[in-house]
């Protein structure tokens, strides 16, 4: 077979250096068909492929290798024999030939059939409320000016197509927990199955067929809402076909051009919207007469009713720093400072992150992303205050506090004052028994009479404190009068018209004397 380089050179030979083909021949050792055959064609290259391969020694017996191929792919992958076991069962068989042609004749029957199931596929079809399918895919927006890639979280109802997406930073297994509550809450239900890739946040581990070992926390979800999770194959995306499909539709339909959004929560309501609008304005696929959203009218009764929100957290543990700051995921969140030296249970939802401490919640923050970010709850540092109240004046709990207005200028004003840190402390003490709204409604009144001083908020406080007199006064049936005494104010004048001379004429004295005179009457 000729080869390129030899090609090249006939041709510049004849039609560049303009040489006659005996020369060429004699020159190149070349036979005067091989050269006039690349003259005349102007191709640059030749290649020979055989059209039929003879196989002389494993024709006949070409029926029994292709049944032991057949029956070796239907096992299971530990349990399929080598291509050497092959041949040598063939062999005892009666086999002839050698290694090298079983080998060849393996690869080509190989390629056939991985061809031929490669480019054919099954349609599905699923019952109303029957299964729905899940999965994520990166896309690329602008959050706050800045270039962000989010984690998208698509559900799809099998039967309908109705999408659902959802943005978030992660996705970590609280990203979906969240995902499947908004999901069912926004279908108003649930389907049977849940089909799914082998996720880690799902899947811990994979056997032989369809048998997989799931995540405690991603069954209790499961069971929550009733529903029967199942892994595709892996490798094998399109036994969730249609997720896949939404994939690139959102893609394509969606985050094209480029998304710009404040936040997570402007982008997630908007992908809300244009869900809607695309399931009312686009056909169903398989019934073209009625749309999208209609046919997930026709599916709603059968969905599984939803069940409410899961508690869907995350829990991992965590120790308490001095400062009483807890470390997770890369950040630092405040609790209470009674928590300090104690281990606690960090609770992480996709939007909040909660602390546990004995059953009990010892600090909540709204979750933040990226990395070495600090939040603070001032009043989880109020008792160490009460110890240390010159570090209201440069603590960094303390910096930019949003306070209530009053309160805010109650502590304006007590900068001022020698003393004014601990007394502001002692206020803000109060605040943990008699709660803010009381506190600061203290404050006001105190600022209304011209006042600020921590001694007289307190009072304050304290005589709210105080129960208010009985609005009535309830008498015993034993003290109860049986012939209550009614007024008579004409006594007094008769009194006075009396004709005894002492009393007309003693004056004050003489009227008090006919009074003890009466009574002893």
């Amino acid at each position: 077979m000729l080869v390129v380089e030899t090609i090249a050179k006939i041709r510049r030979a004849y039609f560049q250096q303009r040489k006659s083909i005996k020369q060429i021949c004699r020159e190149l050792r070349i036979s005067r068909k091989v050269v006039r055959k690349v003259i005349r064609s102007g191709e640059t290259e030749f290649s020979y492929e055989r059209a039929v391969q003879p196989q002389p020694k494993i024709g006949p017996w070409r029926e029994e290798l292709d049944r032991m191929l057949a029956e070796n792919a239907r096992r299971g992958k530990r349990d399929r024999l080598t291509l050497v076991r092959i041949f040598e069962a063939l062999r005892g068989l009666g086999y002839a030939g050698g290694y090298d042609a079983v080998r060849r004749y393996a690869a080509t029957w190989n390629r056939e059939v991985n061809e031929a199931s490669a480019s054919a596929f099954v349609p599905l079809s699923f019952d109303p409320g029957e299964a729905y399918q899940f999965d994520w895919s990166h896309e690329i927006v602008l959050l706050d000016g800045v270039t962000t890639t989010v984690k998208v979280a698509h559900v799809r109802l099998c039967y309908s197509r109705l999408p659902f997406v959802r943005a978030y930073p992660r996705e970590t297994q609280e990203m979906v927990f969240d995902a499947h509550d908004r999901a069912f809450a926004f279908f108003k239900g649930a389907c049977a199955r849940g089909i799914y890739d082998n996720m880690k946040t799902a899947v811990d581990a994979i056997f032989v067929g369809r048998e997989r070992a799931y995540n405690r926390r991603f069954q209790q979800m499961c069971g929550h809402y009733l529903v029967e999770p199942v892994a595709c194959t892996p490798a094998s995306g399109w036994e969730k076909g249609q997720v896949e499909n939404q994939v690139g539709v959102i893609r394509r339909r969606f985050f094209t051009p480029r998304l710009r959004f404040k936040n997570y929560e402007e982008l997630n309501a908007w992908l809300l919207d244009r869900c809607i609008v695309w399931a009312r304005a686009h056909p169903h696929p398989d019934r073209r007469e009625k749309t999208i959203w209609e046919m997930f009218e026709a599916e709603r009764g059968s969905l599984v009713p939803y069940a409410g929100p899961f508690d869907g957290f995350h829990a991992v543990p965590a120790s308490v720093s001095k400062t009483c700051l807890v470390r997770f995921d890369c950040n630092r969140y405040s609790v209470s400072a009674g928590a300090v030296g104690r281990p606690v249970e960090v609770r992480a939802y996709a939007g909040r992150v909660e602390f546990w401490q004995d059953g009990q919640v010892v600090g909540h923050h709204a979750r933040v992303f990226g990395r070495d970010k600090t939040v603070y709850d001032p009043w989880h540092y109020i008792p160490v205050l009460a110890r240390k109240p010159g570090a209201l004046r440069n603590g960094a709990p303390f910096k930019d506090w949003s306070l209530p207005p009053a309160m805010k200028q109650v502590r304006r004003k007590l900068r001022s004052v020698a003393n004014g840190d601990r007394q502001m402390v002692d206020i803000l003490g109060v605040v943990l028994t008699d709660g803010l709204p009381a506190v600061e409604a203290a404050c006001a009144e105190a600022l209304g009479e011209g006042v600020h001083s921590a001694d007289v908020i307190l009072n304050i406080l304290a005589r709210h404190r105080e129960p208010g007199p009985p609005v009535t006064i309830a008498t015993p049936d034993a003290l109860r009068l049986r012939c209550e005494p009614t007024a008579d104010c004409t006594r007094y004048d008769s009194l006075r018209r009396s004709d005894h001379g002492k009393i007309a004429s003693s004056g004050r004295d003489g009227t008090a004397q006919a009074l003890r005179h009466e009574g002893r009457l």
